[in-house]
C-alpha cells in the first residue's frame, strides 16, 4: 500500500513537471543540469527552471540568486571568465524572454554572455542583473541540438 501510494504521488510529481507550461519553482534535475551544463552554484535560492524540447533544438531556462562567490564559482563551472560579462549586453533573445516571461528593462545594472561551445556540447546565453549588491541574479537559456 505505502509503495503504491509513492509510486501514484511520484506520477503526479512528474505529470505537473512536464506539463508545466513556463518557469517552475524548484532546481532542475541532476541529470538536466549535467546535460545541459548548468552547474548551480551553493548557495543557489528563488531557483526556477523550464525544459523546452522540439525536433531541432532543446533548451533548458533556468534563473537563481546566489552571492557573488556564487556567481564567480557557476560561471568556472561553465568554463568561463567573470571578465566575459558585458555591461548592458542582454544576450538572450527576445523569443526567449516570451517564453520565460523574463524582462530585462527594470532597474540594475545588467550584464551578459554568450558561451558558445562545439557540438554536441550546449551553447549558454547569461544575464546578470547586479541590482543588489553581493547577490546577483542569474538567468541563463542553455540550448543544444537532440
Amino acid at each position: 500500500m505505502i509503495s503504491a501510494n509513492q509510486s501514484r504521488a511520484s506520477g503526479k510529481d512528474k505529470e505537473a513537471k512536464y506539463s508545466a507550461t513556463g518557469l517552475t519553482e524548484g532546481w532542475p534535475s541532476k541529470l538536466q543540469r549535467r546535460l545541459y551544463q548548468v552547474p548551480i552554484p551553493h548557495p543557489a535560492w528563488w531557483v526556477a527552471s523550464y525544459e523546452t524540447n522540439n525536433w531541432k533544438t532543446s533548451r533548458l531556462y533556468v534563473e537563481f540568486e546566489t552571492t557573488d562567490a556564487g556567481l564567480s564559482a557557476f560561471l568556472t563551472g561553465m568554463g568561463v571568465r567573470e571578465s566575459g560579462l558585458k555591461q548592458d549586453d542582454i544576450t538572450i533573445s527576445e523569443r526567449d524572454r516570451d517564453i520565460t516571461g523574463w524582462t530585462f528593462d527594470g532597474p540594475g545594472t545588467w550584464s551578459g554572455l554568450v558561451h558558445e561551445q562545439k557540438d554536441p556540447a550546449p551553447t549558454h546565453d547569461v544575464v546578470v542583473n547586479h541590482d543588489k549588491p553581493g547577490y546577483p541574479r542569474v538567468y541563463v537559456v542553455s540550448r543544444t541540438v537532440p
